[in-house]
């Protein structure tokens, strides 16, 4: 009964007040480790697969149909790698596998431990927040970013980023349609799919970045691809679907 809860078992909704997003390009053998057998890396240039950082300012979580007052207010830094998979009926599914959740809330790590597989843990965040300038830090995750709002005509592609534009950088902006967990004891594959309004991801400058949990994994060459942020979008998560991987 409890390992079915975790299967994200009813539909939630949030409000994403603010959303960043640092995406990583780490070449493919370097990350192909840190995902299940069923899943594959979503690639570009067939060279890049991605690994992403998400600082997410959350507002009203809960049960979807639930008044907003019920629900609940956190921050969330997710770490997850960008993958592709093919379903039951041979669809190609492009999504999320997640490496890491930490947040600011007891309730939520509590609540999101009981109805998905994520692993949640809680963490210490500040954030500090001027007109064109924003700084994330954590004591204990050990981690700093720094980052800055401009026009996107003033805004340069992080110098060792593999996308020759941002056009092409947007492909990998993140979040992507789906989630997937894989429990390889029965090779069953939870495929979890979001719903958002008015996605429209504007690019950032990265001041500063130090991040220990991406220095944890031992990557020799990863470099910062991209930087985007969202604003005050609606977001919906539908009730899980679980099937057999066939592999």
């Amino acid at each position: 009964m409890l390992s079915t809860l975790k299967n994200h078992p009813f539909a939630v909704e949030a409000f994403f007040e603010r959303s960043v997003v640092l995406t990583f390009a780490v070449p493919q053998k370097e990350l192909q480790a840190l995902i299940p057998e069923c899943l594959s890396l979503d690639t570009f240039q067939d060279q890049w697969a991605f690994l992403a950082i998400a600082m997410v300012q959350t507002r009203n979580l809960r049960p979807k149909g639930f008044p907003g007052f019920l629900g609940n207010n956190f921050f969330l830094i997710g770490y997850r790698v960008f993958v592709r998979y093919v379903n039951a009926k041979g669809k190609r599914l492009r999504g999320l596998y997640i490496l890491k959740s930490e947040t600011d809330s007891a309730q939520m790590k509590f609540m999101g431990n009981l109805f998905t597989h994520y692993q949640y843990t809680t963490t210490d965040i500040q954030q500090t927040r001027h007109p064109n300038t924003s700084k994330f830090t954590s004591k204990y995750s050990d981690f700093s970013i720094e980052i800055e709002e401009k026009p996107e005509q003033d805004l340069l592609l992080p110098p060792e980023s593999p996308f020759a534009n941002w056009k092409e950088a947007r492909r990998f902006a993140g979040p992507l349609p789906f989630t997937f967990t894989y429990l390889p004891a029965s090779k069953k594959v939870v495929i979890i799919e979001g719903v958002r309004q008015n996605w429209q991801p504007k690019p950032l400058e990265v001041k500063h970045h130090r991040i220990s949990f991406l220095d944890s994994l031992n990557l020799h060459d990863i470099r910062l691809a991209n930087a985007f942020y969202i604003q005050n979008i609606p977001y919906y998560w539908k009730k899980g679907k679980v099937e057999t991987w066939q592999g």
